[in-house]
């Protein structure tokens, strides 16, 4: 990537923004009092988005193990980190690596500084220089704000470039925002460049910057507006996106990134097509990361996650028992054609599997691998189990992605009062034909244009769409009792069956959600905002505290008090 680290904004007399009282400290050498110091040049733009992207490689694999090493679907090894282990364990009362609310404020401090001094009048042949880096600018300043919100709880909100130890000290000693709040801020901060296309710089590393390097607004719009209770604006901002026809398609689901049986007969790991990983195609937005640590920031997940030569095989998390159970109460069903033409449903047996991780969801076995090495010897040095998960990339960090944005999509649709549109996403894939067959004229009305999928020249009839389950869970549009939740007896009306199914289905969506976006970051936050809009501590709490497969009460207990959900900021002293 070419020293990303250089590309700093001392280029242009701005100060790093650091701590203050560990914090927002603004003493710099760096600092430049001039009041007009404004961005006017092309060069002077570039270099200031990219040193708000290599502040932003500061943060991206703590972004990741936050939202894994406190959720329950990965648990630390023996030969963790301390710091990892008490970031696992909610014990942050000593100094953490993984705390550090200075790096957020930073790439704040810096999009700030940008933003106030970036010429947004200047125009060349009618149209505004720097119009798409003042959007893209707006997002990166809107995402890492929200990161610090979900982390933090309440914090100091502010948008405006703070020069000296006196500004950042008023800023941090008045009134702070709870994560409902800020993202209501961000949403009318950011709305207006809903529709601005991303810059573009070229190649970044291996990546196309236009392509890759900057968090679409619309669907950062959709995830403020499903933290902040705003649904049907969520699934507005999702649907925009997804429909956008300058992506010619690229953003249906497809059956191209899915794992099945090769047979039906034998069931082992020799026979699993494992189709299913995350690639290219399905990534929107990353971080990009150094490959050599002599030209920065490298990340450390591959060493955290997987067995290397660096950390001799130690690897220091790894799939948990809850993951196990999750993917393995999945069912397999696949479609077959029988002697007279028709087609036949079958569900695999589970006691024909041994191996427990072929149980159920084919996602799990599909990116991950445990190997033992032998007896263990006194004299190795090297651990003696191998282990590998392959969502990993050595030089990028993934932040948004394809199929994670459509089950956000139908967390908003489902919490909107559109339930079965919802199932239609986890289920069989939205388009117009799969709209006719599954969703009766009431939703369909009602939802108007936030289920309308229409097709084109690169997907032409509904075989060609598939619902998210189907990834892992083979046809799962055949699967009979993978449905909508219906009461056991009729309710008085229309929406008290809606309001029956909402929850229900919810349940659903987030059990999806850890299918898919296992071990990416995803997990704590997803359980934490259905906890927090239910009002219900135990949803977070529950699975937290038995993710090894028994309940550690005492971290219950301390879960039960959504307080301690959060990272403790620094005091202002």
């Amino acid at each position: 990537m070419k020293k990303l680290n250089i590309l700093i904004f001392s280029l242009f007399g701005l100060f790093i923004l650091s701590s203050c009282s560990d914090m927002l400290e603004t003493d710099s050498e760096l600092v430049e009092y001039e009041k007009d110091n404004t961005l006017n040049h092309a060069t002077d733009s570039v270099y200031s988005v990219m040193g708000i992207i290599n502040k932003m490689q500061v943060i991206a694999d703590r972004t990741v193990l936050l939202g894994e090493a406190r959720a329950d679907l990965m648990v630390v090894t023996d030969a963790a980190t301390s710091d990892l282990k008490r970031l696992a364990s909610f014990d942050m009362a000593e100094k953490n690596k993984y705390n550090s609310v200075s790096d957020y404020y930073a790439i704040i401090n810096n999009c700030n500084y940008f933003l106030a001094h970036v010429d947004t009048a200047l125009t060349r042949r009618g149209r505004k220089l720097f119009r798409e880096e003042y959007a893209a600018v707006k997002s990166f300043r809107a995402w890492t704000y929200l990161q610090l919100a979900i982390n933090y709880g309440n914090i100091p909100f502010v948008l405006t470039p703070m020069m000296t130890e006196k500004e950042a000290r008023e800023a941090l000693e008045g009134p702070r925002l709870s994560i409902a709040e800020v993202c209501d801020r961000l949403i009318d901060d950011i709305t207006p460049q809903a529709g601005v296309d991303n810059p573009d710089y070229g190649t970044v590393g291996n990546y196309s910057s236009n392509r890759y390097l900057f968090y679409p607004i619309r669907v950062l719009l959709g995830d403020l507006c499903l933290w902040a209770g705003r649904y049907s604006e969520s699934a507005y901002w999702y649907h925009s996106f997804l429909t956008d026809v300058k992506f010619s398609g690229r953003y249906y689901l497809s059956t191209a990134n899915y794992s099945y049986w090769r047979s039906t007969s034998q069931f082992d790991k020799t026979t699993v097509s494992r189709g299913y990983s995350v690639t290219t195609s399905d990534v929107i937005s990353l971080i990009p990361m150094e490959t050599r640590v002599f030209d920065g920031i490298v990340s450390e997940l591959d060493d955290i996650y997987c067995s290397t030569t660096d950390n001799y095989y130690y690897f220091q998390m790894t799939p948990s028992s809850a993951m196990y159970t999750i993917s393995g109460s999945q069912r397999f069903c696949m479609q077959k054609t029988n002697t007279t033409g028709g087609f036949d449903t079958i569900y695999v047996s589970k006691d024909k599997i041994v191996d427990p991780i072929l149980k159920g969801d084919l996602r799990f076995v599909s990116v991950f691998s445990e190997t033992s090495m032998g007896a263990e010897s006194e004299f190795s040095e090297y651990g003696r189990k191998y282990q590998t998960i392959d969502k990993l990339w050595n030089d990028a960090i993934p932040t948004c992605r394809r199929t994670m944005t459509y089950l956000r999509y139908a967390e908003a649709l489902n919490r909107a009062g559109y339930p079965q549109s919802a199932l239609c996403v986890l289920k069989y894939g939205l388009c117009p034909d799969n709209v006719k067959l599954y969703i009766d004229t009431l939703e369909a009305q009602a939802a108007g244009n936030l289920i309308v999928f229409p097709y084109n020249t690169l997907y032409s009839a509904k075989e060609d769409f598939i619902g998210v389950h189907a990834y892992g869970s083979g046809d799962a549009k055949c699967d009979t009792l993978y449905r909508l939740p219906q009461p056991d007896a009729a309710l008085p009306t229309r929406q008290d069956t809606i309001n029956y199914q909402i929850p229900l289905l919810e349940d659903m969506i987030i059990t999806e959600m850890a299918l898919e976006g296992a071990f990416e970051g995803n997990r704590y936050y997803d359980l934490m905002r259905v906890a927090l809009r239910r009002n219900n501590p135990a949803y977070l709490a529950n699975p937290i505290s038995s993710r090894t497969g028994s309940t550690d009460a005492a971290l219950r207990t301390l879960l039960m008090n959504k307080d301690n959900w959060y990272l403790p900021l620094p005091k202002v002293e």
